[in-house]
């Protein structure tokens, strides 16, 4: 969706440009989660010690998007004119936040590994790369060819913190039960 902002905010150009700065990311997170799906495929003992992780790491972000995080419902200034360089710069930087590519890809490829429909092999790590990036600036494109803000609509009046934070607690608490039935 912020790609979408900076098309209509800034020009089609500067959010595929933005879009691409996205891609980039996403291809580097999804390699090195397809080489991390294959070394927990050889080590199935990682996993216990992963969920004590992510837990801590759910925890975390719910503790953030409930009580530290900023009201999402107040307007952003602008800041001036930014420069083209910036905006793919600002792709990159934003999509590094987004860690969720490395978890879907590494549950996407040990399940499809263990239905035979993938392996490790290094072409097949390449066509996921370059899959992922292509599907990434294909959905981005299309935010920014096609969205339009509606001049008249009304402001959602929900904090998007409180959404995030309540999901993340859902997955925390998921994930603490699944800890304590192992234990």
């Amino acid at each position: 969706m912020y790609a979408a902002k900076i098309s209509m905010r800034e020009g089609r150009k500067r959010g595929l440009l933005f879009s691409v700065g996205v891609c980039i990311t996403v291809m580097l997170q999804t390699y090195i989660a397809l080489i991390f799906a294959r070394y927990i495929g050889k080590h199935p003992e990682i996993v216990s010690m992963l969920q004590k992780v992510a837990l801590g790491i759910f925890i975390s972000l719910t503790i953030y998007f409930i009580f530290i995080a900023k009201d999402t419902r107040r307007e952003i200034r602008n800041h001036g004119e930014n420069s083209k360089r910036n905006r793919f710069f600002l792709g990159i930087f934003i999509a590094m936040l987004n860690l969720l590519p490395l978890p879907y890809w590494m549950y996407l490829s040990i399940t499809f590994s263990a239905f035979g429909a993938f392996s490790f092999t290094q072409p097949q790590l390449l066509l996921a790369v370059i899959a992922s990036g292509v599907g990434t600036f294909a959905s981005l494109a299309l935010y920014v060819q096609f969205f339009r803000a509606k001049e008249d609509s009304q402001k959602l009046k929900l904090n998007m913190n409180y959404v995030i934070g309540l999901v993340t607690a859902v997955i925390s608490i998921i994930t603490f039960f699944k800890i304590l039935r192992q234990i």
